[in-house]
């Protein structure tokens, strides 16, 4: 199984919590190894997966928005979306910004009050160019008018390192991997969740919108395969994924660590990235963020 990205963020924790269960469903004494491919803002790992054999034998996971966002900004090495069989999507992470506990921002007016008073100096670490961290910095930019730095990692786990040891001020971070983090032990304050509501996960946590920021943002994180796997085995692995998202130990598992579930059948998950796929687009021709 392909990881994206490093070990211990968001994707790597859920890869390695579900693993066990697709093992028990897939049956016939099935082994699943993590493997973690990071590199240009998840580029490296879905290229692997992309031109691994479509025999059943590699799958992993896609991040969105980045299946997306990585070939619309450039000739991406993976080619797009249509390169993988999309097996169920898992967690629906919405974005958000966090920061150490020592600053005084408490809330996302009160971080574009200092942006607006510190224009280009608030430095705000991402997983990478085009990744829904750094598309959160930009739309957050553009609906408060105000100008920050952007600085990527290859993952969210360099990210929670960075700001605790206050190399950047600000960290665009899913709410689940935020959470995780803050139970942990990191000295970290989340400011928003851009979610249509306040999820369960977060209750007291107000969304973008409540703050003043129309707009909202999450990554999905799902299953797929290389592009042409045989139908049979296919199915087999589609109903896997079902029956491990859906399995109440995972689920209980993923309650735990803060990752909130949204299990997408194939058919739901590709309309999903057809969708954002046409939206991410839209946002290019008004927002284009290779150069930022």
């Amino acid at each position: 199984m392909t990881v994206a990205y490093p070990p211990g963020g968001g994707t790597d924790l859920v890869a390695r919590a579900l693993a066990p269960y697709l093992e028990k469903y897939l049956g016939g004494g099935a082994k699943i190894v993590i493997v973690n491919r990071a590199g240009a803002g998840g580029e490296v790992g879905f290229t692997a997966l992309a031109n691994a054999p479509a025999d059943g034998y590699t799958i992993g996971f896609v991040n969105t928005p980045p299946l997306m966002t990585i070939p619309i900004e450039r000739a991406a090495q993976f080619g797009g979306p249509q390169r993988f069989e999309l097996l169920g999507n898992i967690v629906d992470d919405p974005c958000n910004f966090a920061v150490h506990s020592d600053t005084p921002v408490r809330t996302l007016q009160e971080l574009a009050a200092y942006a607006r008073s510190n224009p280009g100096k608030v430095t705000v670490g991402t997983t990478g160019i085009g990744s829904d961290d750094h598309l959160l910095m930009l739309m957050f930019e553009r609906a408060s008018g105000v100008k920050m730095t952007h600085v990527p990692f290859k993952g969210s786990a360099d990210v929670r390192t960075a700001l605790a040891s206050k190399q950047i001020e600000v960290a665009a971070i899913n709410v689940g991997e935020s959470l995780q983090a803050i139970r942990g032990g990191a000295a970290m304050r989340n400011l928003g969740q851009f979610s249509p509501a306040r999820t369960n996960l977060a209750p007291d946590l107000p969304t973008g919108r409540e703050q003043g920021f129309d707009f909202e943002l999450s990554a999905l994180r799902g299953l797929a395969a290389p592009r042409g796997l045989p139908g049979e085995i296919r199915e087999r692995l589609v109903r896997a994924v079902e029956s491990a998202a859906s399995d109440p130990e995972f689920q209980a598992q993923a309650v735990r660590f803060f990752a909130p579930l949204r299990y997408l059948n194939p058919a739901q998950f590709e309309a999903v990235v057809r969708e954002g796929e046409q939206q991410f687009r839209q946002l290019w021709k008004e927002l284009p963020w290779s150069d930022r």
